[in-house]
């Protein structure tokens, strides 16, 4: 797991990774030149940073560098979550659904993406916090 947090355009780097897959500097340059203009040198050298902090990481074939993403969007989310919301994922929700113009649709999309979520995590934790519970009250 990388314990270092990407600049704006390291970001931009790795969003461009996670579209892609793993690249070569001139597929991550066109990729980012389409959105911003951006040199081609910025982008070398923004992805050998980048290598160094381990963010990403190099293979070689000959004389070409390929490029892959260490940093997943997990970890981005969740780096995000704890620094701007002090790790709490209802104030953000709550933040996001006030800023946001968001339709009926949206939110039913939003409940299924919760539900859908709870079912792969499973009850259990919660089942398993409030059988505790009720053993821990049955002792008293």
């Amino acid at each position: 797991m990388v314990d270092v947090s990407p600049s704006e355009r390291e970001m931009d780097v790795l969003k461009v990774l996670w579209e892609l897959g793993e690249s070569k500097v001139r597929d991550v340059h066109q990729a980012m030149n389409a959105e911003k203009k951006t040199a081609f040198t910025t982008v070398q050298t923004l992805l050998r940073i980048m290598n160094e902090k381990k963010l990403v990481t190099s293979r070689s074939e000959g004389r070409t560098l390929y490029y892959t993403s260490n940093y997943s969007p997990t970890q981005a989310s969740s780096h995000f979550l704890s620094r701007v919301f002090d790790g709490a994922l209802d104030k953000m929700v709550l933040h996001m659904l006030q800023s946001e113009k968001i339709s009926p649709k949206e939110m039913k999309g939003l409940e299924d993406l919760i539900a859908k979520a709870r079912a792969e995590k499973g009850t259990d934790k919660g089942n398993k916090s409030q059988q505790l519970n009720r053993k821990n009250r049955g002792r008293k």
